[in-house]
């Protein structure tokens, strides 16, 4: 599977690293060259500089031939723009969004668009500690499916 993901951030750096080792071919895009320091050492795939709202940056970073897409940058509007360009302008087959407002969240949902709100899924999980459920924090996510080649 290729992936782009836009943003090198706490997320990004994690899920570029976790869907590496599981042998898929992942592409992660920052503005800032430092934060790709985050990979560490043992990270195989390729880091471009840049913004990913930049359709040169995206083709760079492979878009055309990419099977995903995640924008997981700290800015909802940056990360919508870069989405929609993904999935209307080179035809993402799975595109998904980061998005910390949850009313955002849901008029961009309601466009048709595949978001996830770190707000919503906190605010939920706490709110089933508090009701008696276990956290659900402290349960094992679910393995990557590994690659079948790279």
């Amino acid at each position: 599977m290729k992936v782009v993901i836009m943003g090198c951030g706490r997320v990004g750096s994690t899920l570029a690293r976790d869907l590496d080792t599981a042998g898929h071919e992942v592409t992660i895009i920052d503005e800032r060259v430092a934060a790709f320091n985050r990979l560490g050492e043992g990270f195989n795939g390729n880091m471009v500089v840049g913004t990913g709202i930049d359709e040169s940056v995206l083709r760079r970073a492979g878009i055309d031939k990419a099977d995903c897409f995640a924008s997981v940058t700290n800015g909802d509007n940056r990360n919508i723009m870069a989405a929609q360009v993904a999935k209307v302008v080179f035809n993402v087959p799975r595109v998904i969004t980061r998005i910390y407002d949850p009313i955002r969240e849901q008029t961009y949902r309601e466009f048709g668009m595949e978001t996830i709100c770190s707000t919503t899924i906190v605010s939920s999980m706490i709110s089933t500690y508090f009701t008696g459920g276990a956290n659900p924090a402290h349960t094992e996510p679910p393995p990557i499916p590994v690659a079948a080649h790279r």
